[in-house]
């Protein structure tokens, strides 16, 4: 599939069919997942690949499901044949930038302007989604409380510098319920894209 039709195709999928995601396919998303890119090259982004039925009950239960699901959404989370919980270490990132090739001249660390570990984080959760369609098969994202992510954190046993920042879900796409942020339609261009300034 050309990347350009990868890319119209991507959308968040909320509901799923019966249909199994096979090995191969969970072995090329995750190849695609892990090389993007990291500053430093400290890749600091992990994965956490759940596919056993009952686990992916209780990560759908931290996520709220039930309260979902009364709203009159599908089950998603728990439907979905493959959760992959995105995962990042700000640790990795201070230690590369501790290495001689990346301190200042005078010795020191540089400032961090920007939590980069997150950026990074996200261009491999946007591989993810892209790699997901490539493969012929639908993805969604989404996110939990700060309480959520701690349990996430221990029923998976996720060691304790390493913050799971959100939650991949995917399958084969069934009809879902469509989000009403979608009502909203893509900002122009014009709006979001400026040329040698704003």
């Amino acid at each position: 599939m050309e990347f350009s039709e990868v890319v119209r195709r991507r959308r968040m999928v909320r509901n799923y069919a019966d249909d199994q995601v096979t090995e191969d396919q969970i072995t090329r998303i995750m190849a695609s997942a892990s090389k993007a890119p990291s500053a430093g090259f400290s890749q600091g982004q992990s994965f956490v690949v759940v596919t056993d039925p009952a686990l992916r009950t209780k990560v759908a239960e931290i996520c709220g499901e039930p309260g979902y699901v009364a709203m009159g959404f599908d089950p998603w989370v728990s439907k979905a044949p493959v959760l992959i919980i995105c995962c990042t270490s700000e640790r990795l990132y201070r230690e590369r930038y501790s290495e001689p090739d990346k301190l200042r001249d005078d010795g020191s660390m540089i400032e961090w302007p920007v939590p980069y570990w997150f950026v990074d984080a996200g261009c491999s959760m946007m591989l993810l989604l892209l790699a997901a369609v490539d493969d012929g098969l639908a993805a969604g994202f989404l996110g939990t409380n700060r309480g959520g992510y701690e349990q996430l954190s221990r029923l998976l046993s996720i060691p304790d510098d390493v913050i799971p920042i959100g939650i991949v879900t995917i399958g084969h796409g069934a009809p879902d319920r469509k989000s009403g942020s979608l009502k909203r339609g893509w900002r122009p261009n014009d709006d979001v894209v400026h040329r040698n300034g704003w």
